[in-house]
Order: structure tokens, then C-alpha cells, then sequence
């Protein structure tokens, strides 16, 4: 028993004693002298409890001493240091380094078990709470994965066996440089991919909506055109030809008939040796072996230009018609290239002179 204690129980022990006395003076009227003589045996009974109490205190080793308020010791906490252990991502091949300080304690076995190696349970406890949590992030979110890996692993919590608890810190998630490159590459390629997919789906859906809606018919180009064109009807009016054409040739048909009358007839190509560029210009493609300022360039020019063919017909009568032009007008020497040109019967008479038309 403590001090305090022990003098309590002496205080109320001879209080007790001394009431119990003064009860039985008064009762039994005991003489004044008394008095004096019980208050000097009360001090003596409190002196001989208090070294009583004492003495029983004394006589209790200190070791065996309860004290219940003391807190119990805290378990011994152990770490060690995992550095580069692949673990799995939700993309095959493609695995994070993961690293952390793994931090545990022994628990009580239930079954009374020793624990062989306490370091390779936390250790291996660690990795597999940490693998469920990265099996299922993609590679390339490693920076946010580590996060929630750091706030994951950082409670206390038993392994499977019940035997030990572990937590990690300092927890580090990286991912190799080769692989962090193909994944940008990768990255690339797919958003380049994305641009042309929608690039060509807006060309299909514009080419569907020319060729089914727009140019379905003539009639629905014109309203196209003038839908467009709300203030120039007569411009409309006037590409109605265009239109209808350009209706045929989307929808691999020939101009309709009611529409026929619009369309200009068209230009014919010129005859193979011909030139269809502008008549009397010297800038004219020549022909091979000729010179390109030479006469008979321009002549063939000329000719190409009036629309006559190599293997024509009215070639000789036109021949004779130019030949007489230029005899009319005294250029000899145009006359002389004439009749060079078209040399053969019926540009001259049997007597030499020019031949005139009937």
C-alpha cells in the first residue's frame, strides 16, 4: 500500500477507536482522569497501526509489485528495403519496377507456430497487395498509379497466414525507358490513326450525301445550286446544262433528254500529228526534225485550226482553195510552200498552171 493510503487507514482507525471509547466513558461515566489517559492510548494505537501497514509493505518484495497503469511495450517494428521488382500492368510485356521500404511486426501465433523469416512474409505480402492493384492500370499511368499505391500500402494490415502485419513506404513506380518510348510512339501512331478515320468517315459521308442526295437527279442539283444561290436565279438558269451534265457523270448515265438541248456540243480532240494550239503563232509545238519558226509549222497549224484531218477529203480542195489566196495576193513564196505541202495531182493543171475550182 502507498503512503497516502496507509495514513488514511491509520486516521480512520483511531477515529474509530476513539468514538467507540467516548461511547463507552460516557455510558459507563468514567472519572475525569480518564479522559487524558485514553486520547495518550489513541496516539499509541494510531503509532502501532501506521508501523503495522508499514511493516506488511516492507515485507512485500518490489518486484512482484502490480502496477497496472503502465502501458504495455509496443511490439518491435522491422524493415527492410525491395528495389526493381517487376510487377504486371493490365498490357502484356509491359511491366512496372516497383520499390518501397516494407515495414512489419510479429503477431502472436495463434496455433503457437514459430516464424521462420519474418522479412520474406512482409516482403512477399507487400508485393501481392501491391500486384492486384497494378494487374489491372495501363502502363502508361505510372506517375498516378504510384500514388495510390503509396496511400494503398501505407496501413498495417496481417498477412493471409495471420502471423505478422506489414505496410510499405517510400513507395517509388517506374517504367523502363524503351518501353515509356514505344508507348509514346504508339501513342502517336493511334491519334494519327483517330485524325484519318474521322478525316475519311467526313469524306464518305460527303460523298454520300453528293452523290445519293445532291446529284441523284437534275432536279435535285438545281435545287442544290439554288438553295446555295438564293439571289442569282438567272445565273441558276443558266448552269442548268452544266448541272445536268454534271449529274450524268456522277451517276455514269448520259445527259437526260429533256436536258439535251442544254448541253454544248463537244470539242473535238484534234487528229493525231495536228496541233490544236492557236492558228498563225510561231510558239506552236513543233513537229519532230522541224524547226519550230518553220513555215510549214504554221501551215499545219493553219489546217488544224479549220478543223481537217490528215486523211480528210476536201484536204486537196482546201489545199487549192489556200493556193489561190496566195497567188491572188503576189506571195510567191506562200504559194511555192502551198504547193510543197500538198504535193500530188490536182493542185496543178497538166499544163503547170494552178488549178481553179469549178
Amino acid at each position: 500500500m502507498s503512503g497516502s493510503g496507509r495514513h488514511t487507514m491509520t486516521v480512520f482507525v483511531t477515529l474509530l477507536l476513539g468514538l467507540l471509547c467516548v461511547i463507552a466513558g460516557v455510558a459507563l461515566q468514567w472519572p475525569r482522569w480518564a479522559w487524558p489517559v485514553l486520547a495518550a492510548v489513541l496516539v499509541t494505537a494510531a503509532v502501532v497501526v501506521n508501523r503495522l501497514m508499514s511493516r506488511d509493505d516492507d515485507g512485500f518484495p518490489a518486484h512482484l509489485t502490480l502496477e497496472p497503469d503502465l502501458p504495455l511495450p509496443p511490439a518491435p517494428r522491422r524493415e527492410v528495403r525491395v528495389h526493381g521488382v517487376a510487377l504486371p500492368s493490365a498490357v502484356t510485356d509491359y511491366d512496372f519496377l516497383f520499390s518501397a521500404t516494407v515495414r512489419w511486426s510479429v503477431l502472436d501465433s495463434p496455433d503457437g507456430a514459430m516464424l521462420g523469416n519474418p522479412s520474406g512474409l512482409a516482403v512477399d505480402t507487400i508485393l501481392q497487395r501491391a500486384r492486384e492493384i497494378t494487374a489491372g492500370q495501363p502502363p502508361s499511368r505510372s506517375a498516378l498509379l504510384q500514388h495510390q499505391l503509396d496511400g494503398a500500402l501505407a496501413i498495417m494490415l496481417p498477412d493471409p497466414g495471420g502471423r505478422l502485419q506489414a505496410m510499405a513506404l517510400e513507395v517509388s513506380l517506374d517504367l523502363p525507358g524503351p518501353d515509356l518510348e514505344r508507348l509514346a510512339k504508339l501513342s502517336a501512331v493511334r491519334k494519327e490513326q483517330d485524325v484519318w478515320e474521322h478525316e475519311r468517315n467526313h469524306e464518305r459521308n460527303k460523298r454520300d450525301y453528293l452523290g445519293g442526295d445532291v446529284l441523284k437527279d437534275t432536279g435535285s442539283a438545281v435545287v442544290w445550286w439554288l438553295a446555295r444561290n438564293e439571289d442569282r436565279i438567272e445565273e441558276t438558269v443558266d448552269r442548268i446544262g452544266v448541272l445536268a451534265r454534271l449529274t450524268a457523270a456522277a451517276n455514269n448515265d448520259e445527259v437526260a433528254p429533256e436536258f439535251q438541248h442544254l448541253v454544248p456540243p463537244p470539242v473535238l480532240p484534234p487528229e493525231p500529228g495536228l496541233h490544236a494550239q492557236a492558228p498563225f503563232t510561231s510558239e506552236a509545238t513543233p513537229h519532230h526534225g522541224e524547226e519550230p519558226s518553220g513555215t510549214g509549222n504554221r501551215l499545219d497549224d493553219v489546217i488544224a485550226w479549220f478543223g481537217f484531218g490528215p486523211d480528210d477529203p476536201d484536204l486537196a480542195l482546201f489545199g487549192k482553195r489556200l493556193l489561190q489566196v496566195a497567188e491572188g495576193h503576189n506571195k510567191t513564196e506562200a504559194a511555192e510552200e502551198i504547193r510543197a505541202r500538198f504535193e500530188g495531182p490536182g493542185l496543178e493543171d497538166p499544163a503547170g498552171q494552178p488549178a481553179t475550182e469549178e
